[in-house]
């Protein structure tokens, strides 16, 4: 997914006080904020690959290894990276933070303040 160069996308789940945090951010920081909701949008595979190229980070590492979906069925199984990004398509709950994206960086806002690394 691009962003243009004056505009934030932000991928993020409307219920959690963080993310909504940082679109607020966001919105500080940029004239044009492209809010996506994690239920509302599914991303394709060729998405998730261009985001997680831009992260810089596995499919693993965007998820909450807390959550106990993620204890109950995932923990200690070994995936390949497809098989990963579509744990991810199907469960965007486990997703732990926003992506915000910006151009060709992206950044995974455990902080709302991370947002400024972009």
């Amino acid at each position: 997914m691009k962003a243009q160069d004056n505009e934030i996308l932000v991928y993020y789940n409307p219920a959690s006080n963080r993310d909504k945090q940082v679109v607020a951010f966001a919105h500080s920081v940029a004239p044009n904020v492209r809010e996506i909701a994690y239920k509302n949008t599914r991303f394709t595979q060729v998405i998730w690959r261009q985001i997680l190229d831009k992260l810089e980070l596995r499919p693993k590492d965007l998820m909450n290894r807390a959550d106990p979906y993620y204890q109950d069925n995932i923990r200690g199984r070994d995936f390949n990276r497809d098989s990963w990004i579509n744990i991810l398509m199907n469960n965007p709950d486990l997703i732990k933070a926003p992506i915000v994206i910006k151009g060709d960086k992206a950044v995974l806002c455990d902080n709302p303040t991370d947002i400024y690394q972009l």
